[in-house]
């Protein structure tokens, strides 16, 4: 065998070797391609139903989203009808009402209850209390602090 075979040889076996992790590879790789092809389409099938699904969500939360605004806007209505109708409750009888109860006040101060007054010149039976720096004080100490 002279030289130039024994080239040739090794150049074939280092070709046979090569396509050989070529061919393993490229079988590898149409094996990844194939099991990613798989899931594409799982996911797929998943996601459609999904997208559907919600898709009726949002039209249902829409749909309920305006009933509220209709809600909001009547209880709106509602609460200035309200309002008017206190202001105009109040326009018409409040001038009366404390008309009553201011003449009600005077004839229950000049009939004076029937009760002489005390020596110093208060009437019976008050206590008065006088508030100052967050206590109340008796009306007998109040006069020592006066006088």
């Amino acid at each position: 065998m002279s030289g130039v075979e024994v080239a040739g040889i090794i150049v074939a076996v280092f070709w046979a070797i090569l396509i050989s992790f070529l061919a393993v590879a490229l079988v590898r790789l149409a094996q990844v391609l194939k099991a990613a092809t798989k899931l594409v389409a799982d996911v797929t099938d998943q996601a459609v139903p999904l997208l559907a699904e919600a898709s009726t969500t949002v039209r249902s939360a829409r749909t309920q989203l305006d009933r509220v605004d209709a809600i909001a806007s009547d209880v709106q209505e509602v609460t200035s009808n309200a309002s008017a109708l206190s202001s105009t409750v109040a326009t018409a009888f409040g001038g009366p009402l404390v008309k009553v109860a201011a003449f009600g006040y005077g004839v229950r101060k000049a009939l004076g209850k029937g009760e002489a007054a005390a020596p110093n010149g208060t009437p019976p039976n008050t206590s008065r209390r006088s508030v100052i720096v967050g206590r109340t004080v008796p009306a007998a100490r109040r006069r020592k602090q006066k006088g």
